[in-house]
């Protein structure tokens, strides 16, 4: 449907009212032009019934005047004034009663010019009321002109009226109305609320604001959502961030509280599997070549699935990676920040570890220091005074009894001081290395120069699975028990063995191809046996002697992994 111009329908309603007031101008003009006679006319018909008794007096007297008085009557009688009369305007009744007054004239001007008195006299009212009918005819139709004029303005003023009450109302209705309702829609959308109701208009102006105000509506309202959307994504993410954040700070602080061991990596596994609703997790463990470790927070894991992995690493090392298996979307920031989480949680631990060896092998090496200038020196002393002693005795004094006796004094003081070397040697083991499985090639590297037999290493213990106190431990019971292969056992073949067993135990073998168990029972109350068990204790395991099958025998020492009972 075609749109109306509201502006030309306006300018019609004012060009209607210039045009009807216009017209009504016109109409009194003209009216008020054809009136301006009416009143000459009037007169001049009423001086015509003065004039028509002016001359019976004439006629009576037989004045030579007669005829300038009928000539003055006809001048009025022809007048202008009166001729309007026979205007096409003119009313009939007037147009024959001025004829009838002609035609009367030229009755009463022969009795005048025959100065016959007495017929003027007898016809000169009935003349003189012909001309009072023309003069009433004139008064009515000069009445109803006015009239006819008073009419026309009424008229025309109450269509004026019409016409500016009916533009009112169509302004009001058709302009008012809409411009107020799309004030109130404007106010509306001010306050932000957008579920507004835009007016429709038949006229192209008011259709066109609507329009844009439509328009402005839409666009505002697709931009208040974008925003609102945008405003609510970000608070969802702050609040999953924060939330992350949170659980992210709860873990770090749990891991770094106490001693890093499986249970706590465990626990914090389990934790990162509940809030991410995954199916299965695990961190598996690896660094420096050793033999990967596994901690899952689930007691299975499905072999073959297809799964995520997360690299464990900081500043460029590698110590193992997540493993996740999910049919949901991962949330790669979390498990990435995670890891990064549980990388310096190892490695503060590891470092932990390696202040905890240096300390105890300062310790231990103060110890040797005092042992070496102290007792070292008292028993090198009583070997020199025991030699001194029996070169000074003679030879009444040099009984087999005393022989003996000096035998086994030098004898006890040689063993003493061997024991003393060899707990010196012990105490002045270091670790130089944060993975004990070097240290432990590096201690039989020691020891290899010192015999025929092959001595090999079977390394396969995660470096974060032992406390540093049991890397000392380990290094010192595993020396004593290769030393004893080395210089008892007569053994061919020797070899370490470290293994992580099903009951998630530390398992330490020493195994040999020598005599078998003779050596050790021979040795059982050595020193150095005496020293394994009460390593063994600290470590809060066991220590055990079997033969095996093909000959030879074995250490074996089992023990719960970062658990011991004291400091020493």
């Amino acid at each position: 449907m075609k749109k109306g111009s509201l502006t030309a329908t306006i300018l019609g309603m004012m060009m209607l009212l210039i045009l009807l007031s216009s017209g009504l101008a016109t109409f009194s003009i003209v009216n008020l032009s054809y009136s301006l006679g009416d009143a000459r006319a009037i007169n001049a018909s009423g001086s015509l019934r003065m004039q028509s008794y002016r001359l019976l007096f004439y006629a009576n007297s037989g004045s030579d005047a007669t005829d300038e008085k009928i000539k003055e009557f006809e001048n009025t009688l022809y007048s202008d004034a009166l001729k309007h009369s026979m205007d096409w305007s003119s009313p009939a009744a007037l147009k024959q009663q001025y004829q009838l007054v002609i035609k009367n004239w030229q009755t009463m001007k022969s009795y005048a010019k025959a100065e016959n008195s007495r017929s003027y006299a007898a016809a000169v009212k009935g003349f003189v009321d012909t001309i009072d009918k023309l003069v009433s005819e004139m008064e009515q139709h000069a009445a109803f002109k006015l009239r006819i004029l008073v009419i026309s303005q009424a008229v025309g003023l109450s269509l004026m009226l019409f016409i500016a009450f009916f533009t009112v109302r169509f302004m009001r209705r058709k302009v008012a109305q809409p411009l107020g309702q799309m004030m109130e829609s404007a106010h509306i959308i001010a306050q932000g609320r957008f579920d507004v109701s835009i007016p429709n208009s038949e006229y192209e102006e008011l259709s066109a604001l609507s329009g844009a105000l439509r328009s402005t509506v839409t666009q505002l309202a697709s931009l208040y959502g974008k925003l609102e959307s945008q405003v609510k994504e970000k608070t969802q993410a702050l609040t999953q961030a924060n939330k992350e954040l949170s659980f992210l700070y709860d873990n770090l602080i749990m891991l770094n509280s106490g001693q890093l061991n499986f249970d706590l990596l465990r626990k914090a596994l389990m934790q990162l599997k509940d809030y991410e609703h995954l199916h299965y997790l695990r961190l598996v463990i690896q660094q420096d070549g050793e033999e990967m470790d596994m901690v899952s927070a689930t007691d299975d894991w499905p072999e073959g699935a297809s799964s995520t992995c997360y690299p464990v690493t900081f500043e460029q090392q590698r110590l193992g990676y997540l493993e996740i298996i999910s049919d949901a979307t991962l949330n790669s920031n979390l498990f990435q920040n995670f890891a990064l989480m549980l990388a310096r949680s190892i490695i503060i631990h590891n470092a932990s570890e390696e202040r905890q060896q240096l300390a105890l092998l300062e310790e231990r090496a103060v110890i040797a220091r005092e042992l070496h200038d102290s007792l070292g020196q008292l028993l090198s002393f009583l070997k020199i005074q025991i030699n001194l002693l029996g070169k000074a005795l003679d030879e009444q004094c040099r009984t087999d009894k005393v022989e003996r006796q000096l035998s086994e004094i030098n004898s006890g003081v040689n063993t003493a001081y061997a024991q003393l070397r060899e707990l010196l040697s012990t105490f002045r083991l270091t670790v130089k290395e944060p993975s004990l499985g070097h240290a432990l090639e590096a201690m039989l590297e020691l020891l290899r120069p010192q015999t025929d037999a092959e001595i090999s290493l079977d390394y396969r213990l995660p470096s974060h699975l032992l406390a540093a106190h049991q890397h000392i431990h380990i290094l010192q019971l595993t020396r004593e028990a290769t030393l004893n292969a080395i210089k008892h056992a007569k053994a061919q073949h020797i070899k370490v063995s470290c293994e992580k067993n099903a009951d998630n135990m530390a398992v330490i073998r020493i195994c040999d191809d020598g005599i078998g168990l003779d050596h050790i029972k021979e040795r059982e109350q050595h020193f150095g046996i005496s020293i394994m068990h009460e390593r063994a204790s600290r470590l809060a395991g066991e220590v055990s002697f079997s033969g095996n099958e093909s000959g030879g025998a074995t250490v074996t020492l089992v023990f719960p992994p970062q658990q011991e009972q004291d400091n020493g």
